[in-house]
């Protein structure tokens, strides 16, 4: 049930579809003139606001910076990791599906990241979280498993656990497989701004972790004139930020993170 309603937020919370209910409902549907022509017209500038702002990129990079900044990454570089946790989000298994080839999305950093920690050795093993969604064999673990080891990494320090599908189970089937093989010393690498809501998930349930945040997408420029001109992308990259503030708060409600004091 909570992995239906995250993905119904996924609409929910996005700005494209709120700005295109309401200009549905500032459309005059009848023949003849309507009374609330009045209403209509504010919601279709209402409509037409929301979706010229959250697809300019000031409003979406001002959103970025916000939830990376908050991030408070603790890796120490002098230290051996037993383990460094990777956490999933970064397969696209329908492309994969249709191309037969690796496909990633923009927190390929994830694993990029960690693949530089084991060949440098900062850390001794890897757990991969991430379930398969639609087709098992392109699973998120599998998949980022058989990458690292073409890029060299050792088959016996790559660890797969493939049934996490949020970061809550993320946490949990991570915290498992560490006290099972008595592993001290965790590193969980994610992406910046998810490294809040992660960091959380693991406070809930006790496990101490260090973390290193990567793939950082947040500038400093507060945007020159031609930036605040509509981009799908600039869109896109708002929805996900307002997904995941409101992740972070929908966890602590569940009690699924912790926050920190």
């Amino acid at each position: 049930m909570f992995y239906f309603l995250s993905k119904l937020f996924d609409v929910l919370l996005s700005p494209f579809s709120w700005g295109l209910v309401l200009l549905g409902l500032a459309v005059p549907w009848r023949r003849r003139p309507s009374r609330h022509w009045r209403r209509k017209r504010v919601l279709g500038w209402a409509g037409l606001a929301l979706l010229l702002l959250s697809s300019t990129w000031p409003i979406s990079n001002a959103l970025t910076r916000s939830l990376e900044s908050a991030a408070r990454p603790t890796y120490r570089p002098d230290v051996v990791y037993d383990v460094a946790v990777l956490l999933g989000g970064v397969v696209d298994e329908e492309a994969m599906a249709r191309s037969g080839q690796p496909a990633y999305n923009d927190n390929v950093e994830r694993l990029v990241m960690t693949h530089k920690l084991l060949r440098e050795g900062h850390a001794r093993s890897v757990i991969i979280s991430g379930a398969a969604l639609d087709h098992q064999e392109l699973g998120e673990a599998v998949v980022l498993g058989r990458q690292l080891e073409d890029w060299g990494i050792a088959k016996d320090r790559i660890i797969i656990e493939d049934r996490a599908r949020n970061t809550r189970e993320n946490a949990v089937f991570t915290q498992a497989i560490v006290r099972a093989r008595a592993f001290e010393r965790v590193l969980v690498v994610t992406s910046a701004f998810h490294m809040v809501r992660a960091t959380e998930c693991f406070a809930a349930i006790g496990m101490p972790v260090d973390t290193l945040a990567v793939d950082y997408r947040g500038h400093d420029s507060a945007g020159r004139v031609g930036e605040w001109l509509p981009r799908a992308h600039s869109a896109s990259v708002t929805s996900a930020m307002l997904r995941e503030v409101a992740g972070r708060f929908i966890y602590r409600v569940q009690g699924y993170g912790k926050a920190a004091p």
